[in-house]
């Protein structure tokens, strides 16, 4: 299936039917009065959250959603049918939004939420609702309200717990396999993800949802590359895996390319919990690898990991500090810098 993470979207709910105006006709029965009923209500149009959907390719094939209008009312006494309404299922994660793209309308973050976005119109009145003792025959009836009509833009931002960022070809995608059952993409040219990746994550007793997202290269917030649009994709986790390829010459650079897109997009990613990575560690020995993690860990001021995703050197570790600060974001665990990691996940410490 292919992936698509935004979708403009017509919607439309449905009229009101209009109201009736009938008297009743019966031999034998004299002055029978109004019997105009009532119009139908007009269909809402419903976004639902719903499970097994992780893109809006849907909506590429289908833009227009149109809910159904209210039936006439008749005589007898007869309300119009209610018009269906038009349910749209979207995936978790799900915005909403005003046509200039920048006004988050509803965010649907929770399986099975329900949101009425567009309410039908009313049906109109028929003539037995103007009866009164001084007019007791009115032939007077009201046309339904109308419907409302909007366009709006659906952005997807997929729920993780933690996301990987870093330049192209630093092993973003080669992690995620190694540590999950997903199986993106992976090649040694840059550019290999094309679009976002998720995979579930189980460490010990616990798991979480890790999500891959394309490189990132300098100038991304200017649309250099494919740009910071995914980004989006990381908003809404709890910590983010730094990668940064061990086998280039300026890993400095590298690290504060990433930092300074990050600061450039905002939305809070510049201030998330950040664990720093070298990979590729297994390319470059044991000794080369130690001085590069001292050199950025020096020139950062922060704490760098060495690992290999393929040879699966150090990866334990990681997914141990992930797991970690996912808890620590969740109020699960409290922050305690002397407790060990492995200890939360194996039982020897309590969990919250």
């Amino acid at each position: 299936m292919k992936f698509l993470d935004e979708a403009k979207i017509y919607l439309q709910s449905g009229n009101g039917g209009p109201g009736s105006t009938s008297f009743r006709r019966e031999k034998y029965i004299e002055f029978g009065g109004p019997d105009g009923g009532n119009g139908g209500k007009g269909g809402d149009v419903i976004f639902e959250v719903v499970d097994g959907l992780n893109t809006l390719i849907d909506f590429r094939y289908q833009q227009h959603f149109k809910a159904q209008s209210g039936k006439n009312g008749m005589g007898k006494d007869r309300s119009g049918a209610g018009g269906e309404d038009c349910l749209i299922r979207v995936p978790v994660g799900t915005q909403i939004m005003d046509e200039d793209k920048e006004t988050v309308l509803v965010d649907m973050t929770e399986l099975g939420e329900r949101v009425v976005f567009l309410k039908g119109g009313d049906g109109g009145f028929g003539n037995a609702h103007y009866k009164s003792s001084t007019n007791q025959a009115p032939r007077k009836h009201t046309p339904g309200w109308p419907g409302q009509e909007s366009a709006v833009w659906l952005r997807l931002k997929l729920i993780a717990d933690s996301g990987l960022v870093g330049l192209p070809n630093a092993g973003k995608s080669t992690f995620l396999a190694a540590v999950s059952k997903a199986k993106p993409k992976i090649a040694d040219y840059p550019f290999t993800t094309l679009h976002p990746n998720l995979g579930v994550v189980k460490i010990g007793e616990y798991d979480f949802v890790l999500a891959d997202i394309p490189g990132l290269i300098e100038g991304a917030h200017e649309g250099h590359g494919l740009g910071d649009r995914f980004l989006g994709h990381v908003e809404r986790t709890s910590v983010l895996l730094h990668l940064i390829d061990s086998t280039q010459d300026d890993l400095v650079g590298a690290y504060k390319t990433i930092r300074h897109e990050l600061t450039e997009y905002g939305h809070g990613l510049a201030e998330k919990t950040e664990i720093i990575a070298i990979n590729k560690c297994d390319a470059i020995g044991p000794e080369l690898s130690e001085d590069q993690a001292q050199t950025l860990s020096q020139a950062i001021g922060k704490d760098v990991y060495q690992i290999s995703a393929v040879a699966g050197s150090g990866v334990e570790q990681i997914l141990f500090k992930l797991a970690k600060q996912i808890r620590i974001f969740k109020g699960q665990e409290k922050a305690d810098p002397d407790q060990d990691d492995e200890d939360t996940f194996y039982g020897n410490a309590p969990l919250a």
